[in-house]
């Protein structure tokens, strides 16, 4: 087991994204757990360390967590801090269908973000995969 906590790298947590920072907080960190960048054991960051580093609060990162432990992806013991889960991969569904779903969702919410109408996601999305298929 890993006692050093890992820097959980993600992106942006905003108060301007789509859904409430505990929920921006903990889909990032099941996004790492489903991309396996942490693995059964990791020792999370601690709840004052990710509410400094995130620039949140700290109860906003304990909703987190408990989500998290709730969703059977981290386990916590008092005193010592937040880990992942020996079968957290398996609930964040780490297989490469959830990986993709993940990912389309993410894009999904920054197309929003910029403001794309649903046919101009279509056709960005049919442009990329013609790139991909010349590739």
């Amino acid at each position: 087991m890993n006692s050093d906590s890992p820097d959980l790298q993600f992106g942006p947590i905003s108060s301007a994204a789509e859904g409430p920072l505990y929920e921006q907080i903990a889909s990032a960190v099941a996004r790492e757990i489903a991309a396996r960048r942490l693995s059964p054991g990791d020792m999370l960051p601690s709840v004052r360390k990710l509410a400094a580093d995130l620039l949140v609060s700290v109860i906003t990162i304990k909703r987190a967590y408990e989500e998290l432990e709730r969703a059977g992806l981290i386990y916590s013991r008092q005193g010592i801090g937040a880990f992942v889960a020996e079968n957290a991969a398996a609930h964040a569904g780490a297989d490469a269908l959830a990986e993709v779903k993940l990912a389309l969702g993410a894009a999904i919410v920054a197309a929003r973000r910029a403001r794309l109408t649903e046919a101009q996601m279509f056709q960005l999305l049919r442009a990329m995969l013609k790139e991909g298929d010349q590739a």
